[in-house]
């Protein structure tokens, strides 16, 4: 395996690519409008898989729904040597794939497939290679072989609308996921969880065995992301928020919960902790 970070710009695109392996992860911004007629993956045996960020991504001449536009917060998944025409809209953001067909024509067939971005196997995905691409320079043999066979075996779950969720490989890219959705909802009261097992759609022990492997609880990781949110704004410039509103806003019983676990986490009482920084 060899590692090729790249950045190709001109006045239509932006690309950076990460290789692992047989596959291709790209960070896709195109500035201006691109269409062709005419598919550029020619014979290549390839699947890939468009995650839109921002923008609209459409394709034509699908032998099962015609012209389909993909818009922000979908997906596309498709064999990429099919000829077709296509246009991606100006100013579009995307994480794209390219994998192997050779292992996902199982579960894919000649199938077309688009969805919503949010769903359970495709958050687990996007954890999983967002993860890859902060970490495969570090990895060693055996650690890009499991990243690779996650990864396809992920995009064989959103190919098949499920995933193993008891497959111990699977465990880091389900704690990203699951911490990704509670740092956007952490003032949320409904935030457990159960509510993350809920999104994810695996059961509760199967999320607590995941962060068990990385030595921590999902109660826990909230509580600790929690506090540090309530520590920055202690210190922040604009005006202060005094102790019983953080702790209501970060969802502790109360006053005295809240004082006991900042104390507890950073050896000072938030009073204490704003003196010291001031």
């Amino acid at each position: 395996m060899t590692y090729s970070p790249a950045t190709i710009a001109d006045f239509r695109v932006k690309l950076r690519v990460t290789r692992l392996r047989d596959v291709v992860i790209g960070e896709l911004h195109a500035m201006s409008a691109i269409r062709t007629a005419d598919h550029p993956g020619g014979d290549q045996d390839l699947v890939e898989v468009h995650i839109l960020r921002r923008g609209a991504w459409t394709v034509g001449g699908l032998p099962d729904r015609g012209e389909h536009t993909v818009s922000t917060g979908q997906f596309l998944l498709r064999h990429f040597g099919r000829q077709v025409p296509f246009e991606r809209h100006a100013q579009t953001r995307e994480l794209l794939l390219f994998l192997p067909s050779a292992l996902l024509r199982p579960v894919l067939g000649n199938r077309t497939i688009t969805g919503a971005g949010n769903s359970a196997e495709m958050r687990l995905l996007r954890a999983h290679t967002e993860m890859i691409q902060r970490t495969v320079t570090g990895l060693g043999p055996a650690g890009v072989h499991a990243a690779h066979r996650v990864l396809i075996e992920l995009t064989k779950a959103v190919a098949g609308g499920g995933f193993d969720d008891v497959e111990p490989r699977l465990a880091p890219a389900l704690v990203q996921a699951a911490k990704d959705l509670a740092d956007s909802g952490l003032a949320d009261a409904e935030l457990s969880p159960t509510a993350l097992a809920r999104q994810l759609n695996v059961s509760v022990r199967t999320l607590q065995r995941a962060f068990a492997k990385v030595g921590e609880s999902v109660t826990a990781y909230i509580r600790h992301r929690r506090l540090e949110e309530a520590r920055l704004t202690l210190t922040a410039p604009r005006g202060r928020v005094s102790v019983s509103e953080l702790a209501a806003h970060w969802q502790f019983a109360d006053s005295s919960h809240f004082i006991r676990a900042f104390k507890k986490r950073y050896g000072q009482t938030p009073t204490e902790y704003v003196r010291s920084t001031t």
